[in-house]
């Protein structure tokens, strides 16, 4: 599929976010997409991005929140949109920034919903079996609920990146952002029974087909690097097994992570750096569900939590 010509200027700050910012492969398709509907926006109104005004922009959010679009969609693309015009003003392609002034779209704040510790130590538990697979899917669960990963750091995992006498795994992040996070136990356990002679060897490849896949953590049946949809796919596999479908991704365990460290008392700001949240806002959302679990608590066991007529 040929690739959206896009006006120089856009071409040249996708180039920026790449060189400078360091951003992602799927991060610049994002990119690209909301500005290739912004640019398509534009030429309908026989506009360009060095003349498009403020009041302009106005409009452009106002038709796509009249659209019917998800409110998160818009207000990603708004976010690409404010980049753009930020990054033409500082570099000189325009004197002025229409954007800078733009109110924003709110998205309201969904608390996730994590799994109950019982109901990960189901998953966990519905792992059975010797065959390498097996051990291969028991150490990526162990090891996706007991470091927080995303499921892309998970995949995109070297074997150099895996300590397993410190238990320490190095993850990077988005904007290729690293960082050091600890395991524990169960997810060392699984992770050595992986390594070891009846696990990862067996599904090696006579020969590797792309180039990385020598070095990848987590291979697939064909002796590939596992990818995305097939860490998803594990995933899903073991929460019909356990009984656990409603909404059950690799990111619910990431979620589950850090709902069960601050239900222990895990300092906020050490959660945050484990999952490697650029904000703390991002991690505060999860107090909220550890003082919702404490709420719900609270009125099944204590005697004077609700009042009897």
């Amino acid at each position: 599929m040929a690739k959206t010509l896009l006006p120089i200027e856009v071409e040249e700050f996708l180039s920026w976010m790449v060189a400078e910012k360091g951003r992602s492969a799927n991060t610049l398709a994002a990119y690209r997409r909301d500005l290739s509907g912004y640019s398509d926006w534009l030429a309908a109104g026989a506009m360009s991005v060095l003349d498009v005004s403020h009041d302009d922009l106005v409009a452009f959010v106002g038709e796509r929140r009249a659209g019917g679009g998800a409110t998160s969609s818009v207000a990603r693309q708004l976010a690409a949109v404010r980049m753009l015009h930020r990054f033409l003003a500082v570099e000189g392609a325009r004197p002025d920034d229409p954007a800078a002034d733009l109110e924003g779209v709110r998205v309201p704040a969904g608390i996730p919903k994590p799994l109950s510790e019982s109901q990960v130590a189901s998953l966990l538990d519905a792992v059975i079996g010797t065959a390498p697979a097996d051990h291969r899917d028991r150490a990526l669960l162990e090891l996706l609920y007991g470091t927080g990963a995303r499921i892309s750091e998970a995949v995109g995992l070297s074997i150099s990146d895996v300590d397993l006498d410190e238990r320490l795994v190095r993850l990077y992040g988005k904007g290729a952002k690293e960082r050091i996070v600890p395991f524990g136990a169960a997810a060392s356990e699984a992770l050595h029974a992986w390594f070891s002679t009846s696990g990862r060897p067996h599904l090696v490849p006579q020969r590797w087909k792309r180039r990385g896949d020598a070095e990848a953590v987590f291979l697939n049946a064909q002796g590939g690097r596992l990818s995305r949809q097939g860490a998803w796919l594990v995933v899903r596999k073991y929460g019909e097994r356990a009984d656990i479908t409603d909404h059950l991704s690799p990111h619910v365990l990431r979620h589950s992570c850090a709902t069960h460290l601050l239900d222990h008392g895990a300092d906020l700001r050490v959660v945050q750096e484990m999952l490697g949240h650029a904000s703390i806002s991002t991690t505060q959302v999860y107090t909220k569900v550890s003082q919702q679990r404490l709420w719900d608590v609270y009125r099944a066991a204590h005697p004077r939590a609700t009042l009897q007529r």
